[in-house]
């Protein structure tokens, strides 16, 4: 691959973030002072991530009739300020950014490792019409599919924790009482994991949790599944997430068999985005049809 400047600053900015959800603010914010350590390579990368983005920016404001997503932010809010479109592109990129790549790449590992599920998902494939065009309306028919994707993200969230702080003391549901401004760490990744919330299989890839007796889709409540987050704040992207993820799976499982290279080490990377370090290998057998 090049070396693209714009491509490695975010991803320095997508790894300096993790450590400021984990470290104490007085900690990373005297780091920031400093300018050392990661806070340091932060720094720099918003400075070439700026370099790339502001004059996107600027070109866009000439476009202000056409058709773009920066024109109708601008229409939306009603302001022209630079600052202000360069953070909107900033929060859709971190936002839509290698979730779905991390999520696919943990899906496939855990396909391969439960080849009795690799076949449910290829006999529901090939129960689609492949000479025509493959897309949205048909993938949502993948119910079997739906399910070990569903899977793939309880166990691997691609966001695997965030934090919130509330703005004055409240009590939490269990009786704990919560201080203004008290920084409250939820991990998706352990909740994905409980067996009080998933039951004694939590810790099992299980499709079929997310197929209900009638066949179809079996919807869970988004604070029991947060993945997209949870409440009014779901991502809106969850609908184009899934169908993208559907098509890519679709059309590499009814082509390939998949296995893991012996030998490779699959762990999770340090990063604010679980993905998989170094990536994972694999070996494809053609289908012949």
């Amino acid at each position: 691959m090049p070396n693209i400047p714009c491509e490695k600053a975010f991803n320095d900015m997508i790894d300096a973030l993790l450590y400021r959800h984990l470290l104490p603010e007085v900690v990373w914010r005297l780091q920031e002072w400093m300018g050392v350590g990661r806070e340091k390579k932060l720094q720099e990368a918003s400075r070439a991530f700026d370099e790339f983005i502001y004059p996107c920016v600027e070109r866009s404001k000439d476009e202000s009739n056409g058709f773009s997503m920066l024109a109708s932010f601008k229409k939306e809010f009603q302001t022209d300020s630079s600052k202000f479109l360069r953070d909107t592109v900033l929060n859709l990129m971190f936002a839509g950014r290698d979730t779905t790549g991390a999520t696919l790449t943990w899906f496939f590992w855990l396909i391969a490792c439960n080849p009795s599920s690799e076949e449910k998902i290829r006999k529901e494939i090939n129960g689609e019409d492949w000479r025509r065009r493959f897309g949205v309306e048909e993938s949502r028919r993948l119910v079997y599919l739906h399910g070990a994707l569903c899977e793939t993200l309880r166990l691997y969230p691609p966001v695997a924790l965030e934090h919130k702080a509330p703005a004055r003391p409240d009590d939490l549901p269990c009786g704990k009482r919560i201080e203004g401004n008290a920084r409250v760490v939820i991990s998706f990744y352990s909740v994905g994991r409980m067996e009080s919330v998933w039951g004694k299989d939590c810790l099992e890839f299980k499709p079929e949790r997310w197929i209900s007796p009638s066949g179809k889709i079996k919807h869970e409540a988004s604070y029991k599944f947060p993945a997209f987050n949870a409440g009014p704040r779901t991502c809106l992207g969850k609908e184009m997430a899934f169908a993208q993820m559907k098509m890519v799976a679709a059309a590499i499982l009814h082509r390939y068999r998949i296995k893991v290279v012996e030998g490779h080490v699959v762990s999770p990377r340090d990063s604010i985005i679980l993905q998989m370090k170094n990536g994972l290998r694999v070996s494809l057998s053609k289908i012949s049809n």
